[in-house]
């Protein structure tokens, strides 16, 4: 449901300029309902200042995060910032990139890649865990939320199904699972070493944050 214009705030500039809290005719609707969509917009001549209902018309901001899921910068960053930020801006507004790596190693062992990680291997299952949601749910608005409720609760590795049954369920834990466990997982982080060794200039820091390249 899209948001509305506060009555009391409509009253307020309705007061400051003179006929902006006055029904058009063709308008019936009361004044609290005038941004709850946009054919009410138009038809009470208010779709300037319906802020939930402008598009946007610049290009999208391009964000890359390269993160750990265990540093606990980069869980403040994306909860307390990027999350809330997503929310609140239309959807076209900002596409992001999220790239659970970090300052982690690989090596290649018998045709296998193993991981080590700055915060040890829970933060490895860790990363892995977001990369393969990821994988299977595709979407970003799918995805993104479970991300943020792993990043936001009291364990990133444990706390999968719960997240799921809040924010995805049409989500398969065990294909996660299976990806987690399998050779799709590790190629997945594989590729994610890869964007996280091809960053120019090399990330000195997690999180690094890139906008629009």
């Amino acid at each position: 449901m899209a948001p509305v214009v506060p009555l009391a705030l409509l009253a307020l500039l309705g007061l400051l300029a003179p006929g902006l809290g006055v029904a058009f005719p063709g308008c019936d609707y009361p004044a609290h309902l005038w941004c709850s969509s946009r054919e009410i917009a138009v038809a009470c001549q208010a779709e300037s200042r319906c802020t939930n209902l402008s598009r946007s018309v610049a290009a999208p901001v391009e964000l890359s995060l390269y993160y750990e899921s265990l540093c606990p910068a980069c869980r403040g960053f994306l909860v307390q910032e990027l999350f809330t930020t997503w929310l609140l801006l239309p959807a076209d507004a900002m596409r992001i990139t999220l790239v659970p790596y970090g300052n982690a190693e690989e090596r290649n062992v018998s045709g296998k890649w193993h991981f080590q990680c700055q915060h040890g291997p829970e933060e490895c299952l860790g990363n892995m865990i977001e990369t393969c949601v990821m994988h299977e749910a595709k979407n970003f608005s799918t995805y993104f939320p479970v991300i943020f409720c792993l990043e936001s609760g009291s364990s990133v590795t444990k706390n999968l199904e719960a997240c799921l049954q809040i924010y995805a369920p049409q989500l398969d834990g065990g294909r996660i699972a299976a990806c987690v466990q399998g050779d799709t997982g590790a190629a997945l982080m594989h590729h994610n070493a890869q964007l996280t060794e091809a960053l120019d200039p090399p990330h000195q820091y997690v999180p690094w944050i890139l906008i629009n390249g």
